[in-house]
């Protein structure tokens, strides 16, 4: 079986040796008296991974410190990137792959004698949700009744009002925007077309889903490909 582990859109050196991945519950346990104990059931909290790298030094395309000032700035600059593991079988045939929003939260730098002049790091990671706050805008609308009371007085005009009130997200979810196209050319991947296109390679998955039936693994596109490229607001 072949894995490949992809981090701030970089194929990284060496596949780790081993792959931690926590999926917290928010369930609560109460003892009723008499009763025993039941459990509420919660949506699950953020999956944690713990992720070890080793970045080396004289057999890698890059040097360690590449790795490890990707690392800093995304802990530094509060930014978020997309995890990637993929599993493969020997003839290529995409078995299932992990692919997650995360946070750096920590990581632990060794360099051991051992290890000779490689770098080992752990890095925790932690999945991040988009969120966002909601408005609520208020419209109202004056609505004149009439009702005579007698014959002997005058007709008294009342006034009603009725409100309405219109949620709306300062996120508004996707619609169907109007899209271009772009031809797939030597040494592209979706997180570089999806940075080119949409300002953020972290949004490749807008493209890949909008090219499903072209693209069966978002790791593997092929030059002279032909993708929609979706338009975001």
């Amino acid at each position: 079986m072949s894995y490949k582990c992809y981090l701030f859109g970089q194929l990284m050196p060496e596949t780790p040796s081993k792959l931690t991945v926590k999926i917290k519950g928010k369930n609560k346990t109460l003892e009723l008296l008499n009763e025993g104990e039941i459990n509420f059931l919660r949506t699950p909290g953020l999956t944690e991974i713990t992720l070890p790298l080793t970045f080396p030094m004289l057999t890698g395309s890059r040097r360690p410190d590449y790795y490890l000032n990707l690392l800093e700035k995304a802990k530094t600059g509060r930014s978020t990137t997309q995890f990637i593991m993929t599993r493969t079988t020997p003839n290529g045939r995409l078995l299932f792959d992990t692919n997650i929003k995360v946070s750096v939260e920590d990581y632990t730098i060794t360099e051991s004698a051992t290890n000779g002049l490689d770098v080992s790091v752990e890095v925790n990671l932690k999945q991040y949700r988009d969120y966002g706050t909601k408005t609520i805008k208020v419209e109202t609308e004056a609505k004149k009744t009439t009702a005579a009371v007698t014959q002997q007085t005058q007709p008294k005009k009342q006034t009603t009002t009725t409100k309405t009130a219109t949620v709306t997200k300062e996120r508004p979810a996707t619609t169907a925007p109007k899209a271009t196209t772009y031809t797939v050319k030597k040494g592209d991947c979706l997180w570089n077309i999806a940075k080119k296109y949409l300002g953020n390679g972290a949004k490749y998955n807008l493209i890949y889903n909008a090219n499903k039936d072209k693209i069966k693994n978002p790791n593997l596109i092929y030059v002279g490909q032909v993708l929609t490229i979706p338009q975001v607001k």
